[in-house]
């Protein structure tokens, strides 16, 4: 799947303008072409301007680029912007947890879920995620051929089940890993596809594998979680924090709600570091002096020794390695919203129900706000050196009051394993260009293969 798009206008509309879009279908509006490469068809937008209408099936949407307006779109989320009703593939998976959730119901389950990621958790969790990646170093060998794309979503299943559920149990991570691979897959197609105005309610292949997918990660979810209310009451787990957290009136999580929300933080906690990593190792292979850089600063920071929670400060152009993978390829490529009464952007008015979109592809390839934005340069996050990047050009984790409350724990997570295995090992991914294909998160388009050569 190719993202260029072909010459933009010579010179588009900026700023605060809404401009029209390209021309769409009786009834599908622009879908025929967001369907077939929904990346390339949101730089396509970009090329127009800032602010662009077009159309979604018969739904008024907006496609916004400049940073300004995406800082007011998450900004006044909450306010003058509604979290948008997704479909029935994304709510099969993700319940009602917290990132569907809207109004009253999400800023419950915010204050009983956030306290399980604070930053002093998260300290607590990196010893797991360290050990867990020098397993996997363990078990590599000079020469040896590996697929990335296995192996960091083996570890970071690994990660997820330990820090999550508190168990190691092989049988969690693969049977829910199998069941959130053929779910991320149904959602991204019927997502970009004619069954995203289909209704909820007539059966499709594509969701009766989506109602099988989630069967199997509600029984698994259901099992660990049994398991932790007959077991011990004080456990370090996030599962445990959950099923203890109680809101302001006294009460606690239900059943389907605690399934929800370790389904969403299992999503947060392994399909996106993992996706991070593959691109990774994708683009420090084609980077050899990125990855000298990066060899550089490990032998400096660590010598001989694994990393731990401390050495994450100290790792400053491994967080820029990290920073840059998700400038590139971000996990989280799109973020919407729907417009209440009196919503505004950039001055304008925006009719209420209209779906404002912003991509993070889109945005983090704008040369205005990166120079040479297709190069793969961590040194532009240098505190002192770097470029002076404007606010919320960079989003990967959302922002505003809906930021994902798993940033910190994604990059410490991300920051870490790097660190551990980059510091053994360099990987020669095979050659070939490899394609983002967007469907739950931003997944490559093949198995990453590559050899393993000890440093």
């Amino acid at each position: 799947m190719s993202t260029q798009t072909g010459p933009a206008l010579d010179t588009p509309p900026r700023g605060h303008a809404l401009v029209p879009g390209p021309r769409g279908l009786p009834l599908l509006g622009n879908l025929p072409q967001f369907g077939k490469n929904p990346l390339a068809f949101f730089e396509l937008l970009r090329g127009r301007g800032d602010m662009v209408r077009w159309r979604f099936g018969r739904n008024r949407c907006v496609f916004i680029s400049d940073p300004e307006c995406i800082g007011e779109l998450l900004t006044e989320t909450e306010r003058t912007f509604d979290q948008p009703q997704l479909g029935v593939a994304f709510r099969a998976v993700l319940g009602n947890g917290i990132i569907v959730a809207r109004g009253r119901d999400w800023r419950r389950k915010r204050s009983l879920v956030q306290p399980s990621v604070r930053p002093k958790q998260v300290k607590s969790y990196a010893a797991t995620m360290a050990s867990s990646a020098v397993e996997l170093a363990d078990a590599w060998s000079d020469g040896e051929r590996v697929d990335i794309k296995r192996e960091m979503a083996a570890l970071t299943q690994k990660i997820a089940v330990r820090t999550i559920f508190g168990v190691d149990t092989p049988a969690d991570s693969e049977a829910m890993g199998r069941a959130m691979d053929v779910a991320q897959l149904e959602i991204g197609k019927e997502f970009a596809g004619i069954g995203a105005l289909l209704p909820d309610w007539m059966p499709t292949p594509g969701r009766a594998r989506i109602r099988k997918a989630a069967a199997v990660i509600d029984s698994e979810v259901g099992r660990v979680v049994a398991r932790h209310r007959d077991g011990e009451t004080e456990r370090p787990d996030l599962l445990s924090r959950l099923l203890s957290a109680v809101d302001e009136s006294g009460e606690r999580l239900s059943d389907e709600e605690i399934r929800d929300e370790t389904v969403t933080l299992y999503i947060g906690g392994h399909e996106t570091t993992s996706s991070t990593l593959v691109w990774a190792w994708y683009l420090l292979s084609r980077n050899p002096r990125v990855r000298a850089a990066l060899a550089e600063e490990l032998d400096r920071v660590l010598g001989d020794r694994e990393p731990g929670f401390d050495d994450y400060a100290q790792l400053t152009y491994t967080q820029s390695v990290v920073k840059e993978t998700l400038r590139l390829y971000p996990t989280i490529w799109l973020i919407t919203g729907v417009a209440k009464e009196g919503a505004r952007l950039g001055g304008l008015p925006i009719e209420e129900g209209t779906r404002v979109w912003s991509s993070q592809w889109s945005t983090h390839r704008d040369a205005r706000w990166f120079p040479e934005p297709e190069e793969f340069r961590p040194e532009r996050w240098d505190a002192e050196n770097g470029d002076e990047i404007a606010e919320y050009a960079w989003f990967p984790f959302g922002g505003g009051p809906r930021v994902c409350l798993g940033t910190r724990f994604a990059m410490v997570e991300s920051v870490l394993v790097l660190a551990v295995l980059a510091r053994r090992f360099e990987l020669d991914v095979e050659p070939g260009v490899i394609e983002p294909v967007p469907s739950l998160t931003l997944q490559p388009d093949r198995d990453v293969l590559a050899t393993v050569r000890a440093r």
